[in-house]
């Protein structure tokens, strides 16, 4: 996998639906993403211990366009 290839994580959601919501602003934007995460974050739906955490990860060209979305969103 080539730099440019490479993906990052970008954000950590709490959850499965926090992460959904920050895919889908991210792909409105145009940035494709992958949610990563413990497959106990489909069956819980709340984080014990970081164990329903969600890694919201994009290529890492587009990491700085996605930080910066995200964080206006939070403000």
């Amino acid at each position: 996998m080539s730099s440019r290839e490479e993906l990052v994580e970008v954000y950590r959601a709490s959850g499965e639906i926090e992460a959904q919501v920050i895919r889908s602003l991210l792909e409105y934007h145009g940035i494709p993403c992958l949610l990563q995460g413990e497959a106990a974050r489909n069956i819980y739906g709340l984080t014990v211990d970081g164990i329903a955490e969600v890694r919201v990860m994009v290529r890492a060209e587009m990491a700085d366009r996605a930080r910066s979305l995200i964080k206006e969103r939070e403000t």
